[in-house]
Parts: C-alpha cells; sequence; structure tokens
C-alpha cells in the first residue's frame, strides 16, 4: 500500500481508498502489504477536536475492513508500540526481525553486493562486521552509496568507498564518528580518500 495514496486530508476519502482496495485484494487474491503501517494502524486518540474524531472513524472502518478481508495482510513497521491494541489483537502472527549480531552483520557485508560488483581484494569485512552495529538496510544503504563513490572515481570499490559511505549513512540519524570509530582505517574516510592510501 502507498499511503500517501491511501490516506487523504478530505473527510471519507481514505474511508472510499480502503474500501476500494480490499475491494480489489478480495476480487484478485491479492496479499495487501502495508509498509510503515503504524501510520495506518496507529492508536486511537481522545477526542479533544474534530481532527481526532476522523481519525479514530478512519481507524474504525480499517479495523472493520481487515475483520471482513479473508486474504492475506502483511504489516511491517518499526513502531509497534505505537499499533493500536485492537489491531494488535487480530494480528495471527507477530514476527520480530532483531537488529543483526555480528554474524548476521558478517553474512549481510560479504553478500550485500551482486557478484558482478568490482571490489579491491583488501576489503577488511570483519572490521565493518564487528565495528559498526547497523541494520541490514544502513548496511544496503552503505554499499549502495560506496558503489556510487567507486563509480565517480572510475575504480572498483574499495574500504575508503565504504568508510565514507558509511559516515554519511550514520550522520543521517545524527551519529557523527570518531577517529576511534575508524580505528586503522580513520584516514579512508575522509572526504575525497575514497581508497587512496
Amino acid at each position: 500500500m502507498d499511503l500517501a495514496a491511501v490516506v487523504s486530508k478530505y473527510v471519507g476519502e481514505t474511508e472510499k481508498n480502503l474500501n476500494e482496495i480490499f475491494r480489489e485484494a478480495s476480487r484478485s487474491q491479492a496479499v495487501l502489504f502495508f509498509d510503515e503501517a503504524d501510520v495506518l494502524f496507529g492508536k486511537r486518540t481522545e477526542m479533544k477536536d474534530a481532527h481526532d474524531k476522523y481519525h479514530n472513524m478512519e481507524a474504525a472502518y480499517l479495523l472493520q475492513k481487515m475483520e471482513e478481508y479473508s486474504g492475506v495482510s502483511v504489516l511491517a513497521t518499526n513502531f509497534l508500540q505505537n499499533f493500536d491494541e485492537a489491531f494488535k489483537r487480530r494480528l495471527k502472527f507477530i514476527i520480530e526481525f532483531p537488529f543483526p549480531d555480528l554474524e548476521a552483520r558478517r553474512l549481510l557485508w560479504r553478500s550485500v553486493f551482486p557478484a558482478q560488483t568490482p571490489l579491491e581484494p583488501d576489503i577488511d569485512w570483519e572490521f565493518l562486521a564487528a565495528q559498526f552495529e547497523l541494520s541490514g538496510s544502513s548496511i544496503k544503504n552503505t554499499a549502495v552509496n560506496a558503489a556510487f563513490l567507486a563509480a565517480g572515481d572510475g575504480r572498483a570499490v574499495a574500504m575508503g568507498h565504504l568508510l565514507t559511505a558509511l559516515r554519511r549513512e550514520l550522520a543521517k540519524s545524527g551519529k557523527v564518528l570518531t577517529r576511534e570509530d575508524f580505528g586503522q582505517y580513520y584516514m579512508l574516510a575522509e572526504e575525497g580518500a575514497h581508497g587512496q592510501l
């Protein structure tokens, strides 16, 4: 579900969109996937104004549609605590994907690049996995950005590209890495150093 296409600021439009989605899904036997589902399945609020009233009406309508739908729905969120309890009670399975441990990060780093991606042979995968506790999506974003840096340099992906991309990825969430974080590779993480020793 593209939530931007579902949720509307106009009264009744969200319900109309949901009705159309569930009707089409029932007809086509589709699997419904709601990404960032906490936005749509969020907690109902105490009514203080008309906005709260309509939000609660939308939640009640969605609850009704989910009850009626006999197909498969998959909801993805990083904020299960924001779900309305009424929705949580109706979920058959809740599968938590924990933050990757060291072994999972090793596997993610070693498999994140397609086989045809040119890589320098001296990339320290063990250092990347052990030093930086990243989610799978952060590892993927770092790899994609490193590949763009390498392509811009006309070179194979090198440790410098990865560290520069990693520094940028963590900066998005406000984390500033220090010299100690990069250890022996500190100079490679500087802008423009991309792989040069």
